[in-house]
């Protein structure tokens, strides 16, 4: 079974050329968010939509402070 296609996405500021280690997104693919570091876009780590909000929740929330 091949992989999917994820299409990765950063924030504004890490298009600027000059910032060369941003966290990239893709959601392209249903039910499935997938992460990687723009440094080291060989590693992709993947989990559910419910997932994503949890982990999204706990950084807004400093968890990771």
């Amino acid at each position: 079974m091949d992989a999917p296609e994820f299409e990765f996405i950063g924030t504004q500021m890490c298009r600027d050329a000059r910032v060369n280690n941003c966290p990239q997104v893709a959601r392209n693919v249903p039910g499935v968010v997938a992460l990687r570091d723009s440094e080291r876009p060989d590693i992709i780590v993947t989990m559910t939509a419910d997932g994503w909000a949890n982990l999204a929740a706990a950084v807004k929330a400093g968890e990771f402070d």
